[in-house]
């Protein structure tokens, strides 16, 4: 249904290292980068990351994203990568099969 999202961060060169590390996993990466924002995904630019808009007291939103992942092992990779990296967790992985296998 989605054909992209994008998410704003105070800061993108913080966040673009964050997510080359955890979406690496998923076999993902950097597909292009264009005024000041990023698009990672497999063959396109699917998960965007931005600075935050003005004016300058605008703040960046808590936003809760899903991958993908094309298997258990990716999952653990991609979560022991985001904990490496500092992340805080509110779960560790697990099987949610009130949202789907």
């Amino acid at each position: 249904m989605l054909n992209h999202v994008e998410i704003q961060t105070e800061d993108v060169r913080s966040s673009a290292a964050f997510y080359d590390a955890v979406l690496a996993p998923l076999g993902a990466d950097r597909r292009i980068e264009h005024e000041g924002r990023i698009g990672y995904g497999h063959e396109r630019p699917e998960f965007w990351i931005g600075p935050v808009p003005e004016p300058a007291d605008s703040r960046a939103r808590e936003s809760h994203l899903a991958f993908t992942a094309p298997d258990r092992a990716a999952v653990e990779a991609f979560h022991q990568a985001a904990v490496a990296l500092g992340a805080e967790v509110l779960h560790a992985p697990k099987v949610w099969p009130q949202y789907h296998d």
